[in-house]
């Protein structure tokens, strides 16, 4: 399932790479891709893990990143 999300308070490309390399190992993500620049987020999840990974792939960027919020779109 393909998911689109708006990236609020990401401080650089460096962090936006450090969170697509987090989330990328999280067992259900299929792919990720962050643009610091736009300030969005494309990701593709299992279908049928998708409220599990979500709630890891939320997890994950809180853990990284306290400051940065998501909204999917």
């Amino acid at each position: 399932m393909k998911k689109k999300f708006v990236i609020k308070n990401l401080d650089c490309a460096v962090c936006a790479t450090k969170l697509e390399d987090a989330i990328k190992k999280i067992d259900g993500v299929k792919e990720v891709q962050i643009s610091f620049m736009t300030e969005k987020m494309k990701l593709v999840v299992d279908d049928t893990k998708e409220a599990e990974v979500m709630n890891e792939v939320r997890n994950t960027i809180h853990k990284l990143e306290p400051d940065v919020e998501i909204t999917e779109k």
